[in-house]
């Protein structure tokens, strides 16, 4: 059966969720992957206010729109990061609290279980987020790096995450981490390691976003044929590469669409991504779940990019064949 589309709110959460909703059904979209920031499904009103779920239930059918994950990326961002003055502007201040770094990350890692369990009784059963990284700054290996450094930042993700992932057995629910760079897995490898370093427990699982594994210069395709048994969940977003001699991978510290850039996010169909390359490898590994549209792009407005992305990308969601195309020129008895 074809897949459903979602729109990923992420990039929406200063509208109200009612106004998401809207613009989402009108474009033809099946429903919406709820970003947990913003009013669009705030955790702690989840588990603690009367009637709040069956609220945000009745506001999406009120639409025609379902939904089956919920993110949490920027309050996951936190359980395994040096925390800095860029945290204290992604999370509500309850998690940010006196910015103490320990304390921010142990806030953090509980939020990340009350999510597994404000999911569950809204009946989604997959959470879409990042990890965080006490090891991403070493990534360039100057100074130079000592095995011992990463084998302990894998480490420190395990010992932080096997309880939280605890809770997302109880709960009946699966956490997708999205590779990325910043994150404890960026890249083909390092989702290796991680996976490694909590054991391959069911409760952890990926999110596949091609657009960061374009401008690395790795195969997405390649990627997922190798983690198949691991995709939990998919976002569409694109980026493309403008790698000229001038610009660099690593971005300059410019700021996005800026031209001198070595890379940018863009809308669905105006990238580097193979599309159909990767709708017909997510067949073969018989991936049933929603494709969520992430919109980022800093050259387009949104409310052209969301509708025209879920255009371009359903042309590609192709209803598998019932028979081999050349199962009639088999002989018969």
């Amino acid at each position: 059966m074809p897949h459903s589309f979602t729109l990923f709110t992420g990039q929406w959460a200063d509208l109200p969720l009612e106004e998401v909703c809207r613009l989402a059904s009108s474009w033809g979209y099946d429903g919406l992957e709820l970003a947990c920031w913003g009013d669009h499904f705030e955790v702690d009103r989840a588990l603690h206010e009367d009637g709040y779920l069956a609220g945000r239930h009745q506001l999406l059918d009120k639409y025609g729109l379902r939904c089956w994950a919920i993110s949490n990326h920027l309050v996951g961002q936190c359980v395994c990061d040096l925390i800095d003055q860029r945290h204290a502007g992604i999370v509500p201040p309850r998690i940010w609290g006196d910015g103490d770094p320990e304390g921010v990350r142990q806030r953090a890692a509980a939020e990340l279980a009350d999510t597994a369990r404000a999911a569950a009784a809204f009946g989604v059963e997959t959470v879409v987020g990042f990890t965080g990284s006490s090891i991403w700054h070493t990534v360039a290996m100057f100074p130079p790096t000592p095995a011992s450094m990463v084998e302990a930042g894998y480490e420190d993700f395990a010992r932080r995450w096997h309880p939280i992932l605890d809770v997302f057995d109880a709960e009946g629910v699966r956490f997708a981490h999205e590779v990325h760079p910043s994150e404890i897995a960026y890249d083909f490898w390092t989702t290796r390691q991680a996976l490694d370093a909590v054991g391959h427990r069911p409760a952890f699982g990926l999110n596949f976003d091609p657009s960061h594994f374009v401008w690395q210069d790795l195969d997405p395709v390649a990627f997922l044929d190798a983690y198949a048994d691991r995709i939990y969940h998919v976002d569409c977003k694109e980026a493309r590469k403008r790698l000229d001699g001038r610009n660099g991978r690593l971005g300059s510290h410019l700021p996005w669409g800026d031209p001198h850039r070595g890379w940018d996010f863009v809308s669905a169909g105006h990238g580097d991504v193979a599309w159909e390359d990767v709708f017909r490898m997510l067949t073969a590994i018989g991936y049933t779940g929603p494709i969520s549209v992430e919109w980022e792009d800093a050259g387009m407005d949104r409310l052209a990019g969301a509708p025209s992305a879920l255009e371009f990308l359903r042309r590609f969601d192709y209803e598998p064949p019932q028979t081999s195309f050349d199962s009639a020129f088999g002989s018969s008895e």
